[in-house]
């Protein structure tokens, strides 16, 4: 397999982005970056307490994920919402090999997902102010879209055997 770039795993709450992030590094074999571990405290505290974040409030958590990212040149996955394309910008900035593989996940199983999660800040009921910020990827920027509602093993091997077939300068969508 040809070198893999930087594998961001988006998608709002509840998509799977942590699960399917860790996985896909294993099969890899290269780095998971969890990128909620990135927050600055600040935000934390804010999502903890209900409190939808800014964009001044993601900038420099952005930041830090794209340099993260740029810091593993042979490969990483890492977990990122990167839900606005003002966002997915930063980190491309910090990034330009970054690929997103955008978790599809439909409301209804993203409220159930997160209604069973226990132990993370980021509370149920602040699912509705992230679907409402998410602003669908355009074909300038670099994504694989995947249905997140497939058993693990089969989305990580079908998310492996795609990002072979995706050229490294490659743009737009690319679907399984």
């Amino acid at each position: 397999m040809a070198p893999v770039p930087a594998l961001v795993v988006a998608g709002p709450a509840g998509s799977g982005k942590s699960t399917v992030g860790a996985a896909l590094a294993e099969a890899l074999r290269i780095p998971f970056i969890e990128g909620d571990d990135l927050h600055p405290p600040a935000n934390i505290i804010k999502m903890t307490a209900g409190e939808p974040l800014t964009d001044t409030d993601r900038e420099p958590w952005l930041r830090r994920v794209g340099e993260t990212l740029a810091a593993h040149p042979q490969g990483v996955v890492a977990s990122c919402s990167a839900l606005r394309r003002s966002h997915r910008a930063v980190l491309v900035s910090r990034c330009p090999t970054a690929l997103f593989i955008v978790l599809e996940v439909p409301a209804e199983k993203l409220w159930e997902r997160l209604a069973a999660r226990t132990g993370h800040f980021m509370r149920a009921d602040m699912l509705d102010s992230q679907l409402a910020t998410f602003e669908s990827y355009s074909d300038e920027e670099r994504h694989l879209r995947v249905d997140a509602t497939q058993p693990l093993p089969a989305l990580v091997e079908t998310i492996v055997r795609t990002i072979a077939d995706v050229p490294a300068a490659a743009r737009g969508s690319h679907r399984p």
